[in-house]
């Protein structure tokens, strides 16, 4: 009830993350462990939260979304990662880094057509700036978008997709003018129904195994030049502020993965016996459990800090980068120490596919990579803090 007062949480707020939680005890737990075996793509709980509208949960009702804040959406993200990161890394982009691009960016038009199906879970967006070559060094992409006449013709592999293998619409970042570097990145809403569209290898994933991951391939694949977000060359600018949002969301899986891992901890060391007692009665295993506890909290302060900051942001017009930043930062690294403090704990089950401690320590470990490495979010902290470029 603290949180719920400092952060001044509505009764929507309430009512979002326990249907949030309730949906992820009830749907994906039965399901979780099997589908990180097989790697297969959820489709079923995916459709079922889209139509909960957990798919678009700040997608305005007028295209097809829930129409609530950002805090609404991380507290219903981190419920849904608490039971299974796979689920919530679909939701995460999903709503940031699809949703919110074409929210932000979009014409009115490609508002209408392409938000709808995908805020509703009729079917799956996706985000595509990386490749084989270019990674966080977007400048030196090596896709090409031409312009002819009222369409553009895209050559080019993406790598490391997230949902690649299933999305229909994908947000694409590609080179249209290659000597101005980032700066000639522009960007596109592309429709994999189209001609020229492939779909690559699946990655053979360490963790969030059911969040389907891949390449996509263009062949002379013909786009209208209606389908551009923004203006040539906005890309780069697009694909960054798009992160930001992006970020929060990571930071929320995050938190749920860490909080998942320490109540598993808790439970196990209050019902292990060693020597004649608990084992949540060794100060070794106390201790680990107080830093868990406060390290948790900690990156919650951070992640729900950044929630409002973007919420302001729609009102103010500023960015809430440095907030974005600080919340992935902490909370990815706090969700890798308390996996692995976890499955300290749990001595060899922990290491045993028989719970789930395992799978969030592999699930965690994603999380200080990909959306901007702790690497690249202290480069933009430093940045923010100094002026310094």
């Amino acid at each position: 009830m603290a949180q719920d007062e400092l952060f001044s949480l509505t009764e929507e707020h309430r009512m979002i993350r326990q249907a949030a939680r309730d949906f992820a005890q009830k749907e994906i737990a039965p399901i979780a462990a099997e589908f990180d075996e097989t790697g297969d793509f959820p489709q079923a709980t995916i459709k079922k939260m889209g139509e909960m509208g957990f798919m678009g949960i700040e997608i305005p009702e007028a295209y097809g979304g829930a129409g609530m804040d950002t805090l609404a959406y991380v507290l219903a993200l981190e419920e849904i990662c608490k039971v299974d990161a796979s689920h919530g890394t679909i939701m995460s982009v999903n709503n940031s880094l699809y949703g919110y691009a074409l929210l932000m960016f979009g014409t009115e038009e490609q508002k209408q057509r392409y938000l709808p199906p995908v805020a509703s879970g009729e079917c799956v967006g996706a985000y595509s700036l990386t490749e084989p070559m270019s990674g966080s060094d977007a400048g030196t992409m090596r896709s090409r978008a031409e312009r002819v006449g009222d369409e553009y013709v895209i050559n080019g592999r993406k790598s490391w997709v997230t949902s690649g293998p299933v999305a229909r619409y994908i947000l694409l970042f590609t080179m249209t003018d290659a000597s101005k570097a980032h700066r000639g990145i522009s960007a596109f809403i592309v429709d994999a129904d189209l001609p020229g569209f492939g779909r690559g290898k699946k990655e053979p994933k360490l963790g969030i195994r059911a969040s389907a991951t891949s390449e996509i391939v263009f062949e002379d694949y013909r786009l209208p030049a209606a389908n551009r977000l923004g203006e040539e060359g906005d890309g780069f600018k697009i694909a960054m502020a798009v992160l930001d949002a992006g970020r929060i969301g990571i930071a929320a899986q995050s938190l749920g993965i860490a909080e998942a891992a320490f109540e598993a901890s808790v439970e196990y060391a209050r019902e292990r016996e060693a020597f004649g007692q608990k084992i949540g009665q060794f100060q070794g295993v106390g201790f680990k459990l107080a830093d868990m506890k406060t390290r948790i909290e900690a990156a919650r302060l951070l992640v729900y800090n950044a929630a409002l900051a973007k919420q302001r942001s729609k009102q103010s017009g500023g960015r809430f980068t440095l907030e974005a930043s600080m919340a992935k930062l902490f909370a990815s690294e706090t969700a890798n120490f308390v996996a692995d403090e976890a499955v300290q704990i749990h001595g060899g089950m922990g290491y045993s596919k028989e719970l789930p401690v395992e799978r969030y320590f592999r699930d965690a470990r994603i999380t200080e990579i990909y959306e901007g490495t702790s690497e690249i979010q202290r480069l933009v902290i430093a940045r923010n803090i100094t002026g310094l470029k």
